[in-house]
């Protein structure tokens, strides 16, 4: 089984990327949806390659076996010899620990990890000085308007403008938890990846907001802003809102928040 170790693995890996890109978009949870395509071209050209190997070692396998007959006599040397590199060639094989790195291909096949959530919001430094303050463009007409966390919180700390003034806005992202009972309507901003994702956050106040939703439940919350500390400054943050309607939603297909 050793000579097929290469072909398993490449075909595993190469399933459980079609898996997460082809025929689902689980693929959201990782990357932004531009990289689809380069995905799903991976995963094939993964396939490609692991049914190459396993073809190669199934033809490595047939020229190695022995033709049926009387074997020919050899001397001790040449004997002695044939036995060394017999060993030789399985000393080649590999170690049998490789075989743990099917593991994680088998993991995100069969079990694909969660998007981000509370746990790696809390351990997002907020990322707001080089921002710096200033006029945002005007907001779309409509009440209450749908606006992703990010943008709230960049108008709530920096717009001098003050655009989310007497508006009803609507915020949708998963709860997170801080001290003395608040709670916070979260999102993580990513770029290219999961692995640079940067988190936005909106504390939550009013009556609506006494008994905090579950830690990773996902909300969308209707409210208007409430100014809070200088703009620019860390007084201003997290951004607050006062909410009028809480509401407990599903999870979107794509988690992550958008500029």
């Amino acid at each position: 089984m050793r000579r097929y170790g290469s072909a398993v693995l490449l075909l595993l890996v190469g399933g459980a990327v079609l898996r997460i890109s082809l025929f689902s978009e689980l693929y959201l949870r990782y990357v932004q949806p531009a990289l689809r395509p380069y995905l799903v071209i991976s995963g094939g050209l993964l396939m490609l390659l692991g049914s190459v190997a396993a073809v190669r070692g199934m033809r490595q396998r047939e020229e190695e076996e022995e033709p049926e007959g009387e074997p020919e006599e050899e001397d001790p040397d040449e004997d002695h010899d044939h036995g060394h590199g017999h060993g030789h060639a399985h000393a080649h094989g590999g170690p049998r620990i490789a075989w743990l790195l099917t593991l994680p291909a088998l993991a995100l096949l069969l079990f694909p990890p969660p998007a981000l959530g509370s746990y790696s919001a809390s351990r997002e430094e907020a990322q707001r000085a080089a921002q710096g303050v200033g006029t945002f463009s005007a907001l779309p007409a409509g009440n209450p308007l749908d606006i992703s966390v990010a943008q709230y919180s960049s108008r709530a700390i920096y717009d001098t403008g003050h655009s989310l003034k007497g508006r009803t806005l609507r915020l949708t992202g998963f709860v997170t938890h801080g001290s003395h009972g608040t709670w916070y309507v979260t999102r993580l901003l990513v770029t290219c990846c999961a692995a640079d994702a940067t988190i936005s956050k909106v504390e939550i106040h009013g009556d609506e907001a006494d008994g905090a939703p579950q830690t990773d439940s996902w909300v969308t919350v209707t409210g208007v802003w409430i100014p809070k500390g200088k703009l620019g400054t860390d007084g201003a943050w997290p951004p607050v809102l006062k909410a009028t309607t809480i509401k407990q939603v599903k999870e979107p297909a794509d988690p992550y928040d958008k500029r």
